[in-house]
């Protein structure tokens, strides 16, 4: 409105000057024309006097055009105003007078008129907390500086925002504070996403940092971590030399050469921190403006648990977790290598397996069977650490490659392993004696390629397994119909299972005095439909290794108890049945359930079942005691089969709950021609007839052996020489006489 009035002065000034120097010139006109007569004077006033007239016509028109001018580019002004969300406003000090463009509403919620009316509203809205920043601004405009504010202010509606406030003063020629205008912005977005931006920075594990000419113009907490300071700010103007090493300041150096690529780069490196730790480091960089200046923006992220877990999951990709030796994988593809590699020099595979660790991981716990298998690792490695590589394939099957040998070496190794197993091992004060089954496949001659050579040490091992174990066989191509048997036999064996196509014959045991018979023990009988009979040496320990054992052995005590019963009831007298229950067996959450569903369903009498176990119970003396003792409440006769040929402690057997102890037949088979056979069994009779057991020998052939027996004080036996296994019709007709003579039935 100042600069229209102006306006408007300065052309009625002009016009009024106008008019004077025309009347000056209309006199001076009169002058002449009445000297010359020209014009009559009337006629010369009227027509100046529309000139005259016409003169503020035109400047009217003038000043109304420049008014609509004004107002168009006021409104275009306005417009901007409102669009940028900015608000101005001008305050003359020395006529208290205020303007405010409307912009001021929406960033502060509050009216036009409520700002008139309290020309301190402004200030009163101002967030306590940032009023100094006020107090110093009035300050600096009273110098006359113009000065940049940022402060918060609370809304009408509550919500608070961040502004900027740009101040202008005017002093007059005294020096005198007159006048200000301010420009106020919203930047509540920007500050808050710098905020975020700032908390993130701050907030981070990794280290951001901005570097440029060799130093840190930048450095986040999270820095002072690598550099072994306590704030960020010593970081600041360090030379890179002092945190990095050599070759990440080579790496940073590239970056700077290929600045105008703008290319984000990504390196590893590895550091040792003041604190003397080793970590593994990733740093990533990328060309910045910084300030202006070229600089460059690193992040340095701390990789040393992820490369630690990258190698823990190598290891376990090619490594066994339990022993640490060379899984499977590693041995197959090491293996692999070799033959791609080999020249033709002669190679050996031995596949080792270990004997009656099943027994041991059964009935002592797996936590044993870990312990015992590191142990075994050890001794393997140790052996072979010179000549080749030893490495676990699972369970306790483990297997060695022997590089640039032939067979004289390799069958030298393989006695040296079976000896290195001869000691026992010890563990927890209790000594364990475990040995090996070990089968070799030759390079060349036995296979070209892994897998067959794997397979065909995988059968020769069988073949150990088949001559007594704890020795070692070199595969020949007759092997594979042994292989091929195994696995014909194994789905024979389930279907067998599954159908019950198994019998069970009864072999008697006498009182080897009188040759009356005291019982029978049930024997399992399997005859294939295709091989025919097949020995119980070979398909149990097939059911064993495989499990089936356990629905085996449901069934033989199942059927056992029921001819039993049937004996009873037909009159005979009550002639106990023994059956064998394997340790895997027991190892069942439900047998002692099972064992009484037997006993319930069947009406089977206890006292006239004795259930011969393992010595190899003994290895897990606490849970087997817990399950013998519920035998023995049922009632059930126990006894120890095959005694002195396993794991057998006297200090824990004289703890055990049983009635009857069996020599095993590999011991009577040498009490006649062998002294220290028969100094063996002479002890065990003894021992079990001070510990009040009943002794039987089993596998008796000939008189001499009987005679030795009674002797040595053992009263009941068993054997081919008093009877074989016989099937039902057979053994129930002998029962029927309850003797047997003294004469090996063929």
């Amino acid at each position: 409105m100042k600069s229209i009035t102006k306006i408007y002065r300065r052309k009625w000034f002009l016009l009024f000057g106008f008019v004077i120097v025309i009347k000056l010139l209309l006199e001076l006109g009169y002058y002449y024309l009445e000297s010359f007569q020209i014009v009559p004077k009337l006629l010369l006033d009227i027509t100046i006097l529309v000139g005259i007239m016409a003169i503020p016509i035109f400047m009217q028109r003038d000043m109304h055009k420049t008014n609509i001018e004004l107002q168009a580019n006021k409104q275009k002004l306005k417009n901007i105003f409102d669009t940028l969300d900015v608000a101005v406003w001008s305050h003359d000090l020395q006529t208290d007078h205020l303007l405010i463009t409307s912009g001021i509403q929406k960033l502060y919620d509050y009216s036009l008129n409520e700002f008139y009316e309290d020309k301190l509203l402004w200030k009163k809205v101002i967030h306590p907390e940032d009023l100094s920043i006020i107090n110093e601004r009035e300050k600096l405009l009273a110098r006359g500086e113009s000065v940049i504010s940022i402060y918060r202010i609370q809304r009408k509606d509550g919500e608070v925002r961040w502004i900027q406030d740009r101040g202008i003063p005017t002093l007059d020629k005294n020096g005198h504070f007159i006048d200000f205008t301010s420009v106020l912005f919203d930047i509540t977005d920007r500050k808050e996403s710098e905020e975020r931006y700032r908390s993130l920075v701050e907030m981070s594990p990794d280290m951001i940092a901005v570097v440029s000419k060799g130093k840190i113009d930048y450095a986040n907490g999270a820095g002072c971590e690598f550099a072994g300071i306590t704030t960020p700010q010593e970081l600041i103007g360090q030379p890179l030399e002092n945190i990095f090493p050599e070759e990440v300041l080579n790496e940073l150096r590239i970056i700077e050469e290929n600045s105008n690529s703008g290319v984000c780069k990504s390196f590893e490196f590895q550091l040792t921190a003041p604190d003397g730790i080793k970590r593994d480091l990733e740093m990533s960089a990328v060309p910045t403006l910084y300030e202006g200046r070229l600089a460059k923006q690193i992040i340095v992220h701390d990789i040393t648990d992820q490369k630690r877990a990258k190698q823990t999951i190598e290891f376990m990709a090619y490594y066994d977790a339990l022993t640490g030796l060379p899984n499977r994988y590693m041995f197959r593809k090491y293996l692999n290598d070799m033959l791609n590699n080999s020249e033709e020099q002669a190679l050996a595979v031995l596949f080792l397996d270990l004997d009656r660790f099943k027994v041991i991981n059964d009935t002592k716990g797996h936590s044993i069977g870990d312990q015992l298998l590191k142990k075994v690792a050890n001794r393997l490695q140790r052996r072979v650490q010179h000549v080749g590589m030893v490495s676990r394939l699972g369970g306790d099957e483990f297997i060695i490659l022997l590089e640039d040998t032939d067979r004289i070496k390799t069958k030298d190794l393989a006695r040296q392993l079976i000896n290195e197993f001869s000691p026992p091992l010890e563990l927890n004060g209790q000594e364990y004696f475990i040995t090996p089954s070990i089968g070799i496949s030759m390079y060349p001659e036995d296979g070209e390629d892994e897998e067959t050579l794997i397979r065909q040490a995988d059968t020769a091992m069988y073949l150990a397994k088949d001559r007594g174990k704890n020795n070692f066989q070199f595969y020949h191509p007759q092997l594979n119909s042994l292989s091929l048997r195994k696995m014909e036999l194994e789905t024979a064996l389930r279907k067998a299972i599954e159908q019950e196509s198994f019998t069970i014959h009864y072999q008697p045991q006498v009182d080897l005095k009188t040759g009356m018979i005291v019982g029978v023990e049930a024997l399992l009988r399997w005859v294939h439909p295709t091989h025919g009979f097949i020995s119980p040496g070979e398909f149990i320990p097939l059911a064993e290794e495989t499990g089936l054992i356990v629905p085996l052995g449901k069934w033989v005590l199942q059927e056992a108890c029921r001819q039993n019963k049937q004996w009873r009831d037909a009159g005979l007298s009550d002639i106990p049945v023994s059956i064998n229950i394997s340790v895997r067996q027991m190892q069942e959450e439900d047998f002692i359930e099972c064992v009484e569903r037997v006993v319930q369903e069947l009406g089977v009498i206890p006292s006239c079942v004795e259930l011969e176990i393992t010595e190899s119970i003994i290895q897990n003396i606490d849970e087997s005691l817990l399950i013998l003792n519920q035998l023995k409440e049922l009632g059930f006769k126990l006894s120890i089969d095959d005694f002195g040929t396993g794991y057998s402690s006297l200090s824990y057997l004289k703890h055990l709950p049983i009635d009857k102890i069996k020599i095993d037949k590999s011991f009577v088979d040498d009490i006649v021609e062998d002294s220290s056979g028969g100094a063996i069994v002479k002890t065990i009779i003894d021992m079990g007839t001070n510990l009040n057991f009943t002794v039987i020998a089993e596998g008796i052939e000939t008189e001499d052996q009987q005679q030795f027996l009674i002797q040595n004080g053992c009263e009941l036996g068993q054997g081919y020489l008093f009877s074989r296994p016989l099937p039902l019709q057979e053994v129930k007709e002998l029962l029927r006489q309850g003797i047997v003579h003294n004469k090996i039935i063929q």
